[in-house]
């Protein structure tokens, strides 16, 4: 069965950083595109990153700030987030998908894990 489970989210103060990690079983993750979403209290669902075999995109609102990666022997994709800001409080997912847009978001997307939350404040 394919599934997705986020971890390392957490209170963390502006201009700090975290590192989410999303683990994959029942599935090898560099067969995929993955991505990362958010979603914000009273806010839709956004795409932040995504990774393919060909390409890595990020969201405007993260650019330069944000590091998408994946390590295959430990089936897992990782978001480093840098210089947090207050608006990037949310609830943070990891996707599969059938493609990685230049916007970061991506089409098609199936499976998603629990979600865990990333809150920045002082």
């Amino acid at each position: 069965q394919l599934q997705l489970v986020e971890s390392g989210g957490g209170l963390v103060q502006p201009g700090g950083s975290l590192r989410l990690s999303c683990a994959a079983s029942g599935f090898t993750l560099e067969d995929y595109t993955i991505g990362w979403f958010r979603q914000a209290p009273g806010k839709g669902r956004e795409g932040v990153s995504c990774i393919s075999s060909r390409s890595t995109n990020y969201a405007a609102s993260v650019k330069g700030r944000f590091t998408i990666s994946r390590d295959n022997a430990k089936n897992t994709v990782y978001l480093e987030m840098n210089s947090l800001k207050p608006e990037d409080t949310a609830v943070y997912y990891c996707a599969t998908g059938r493609y990685c847009y230049d916007s970061g978001s991506m089409f098609a997307v199936s499976s998603w894990g629990q979600g865990t939350q990333v809150t920045v404040s002082s």
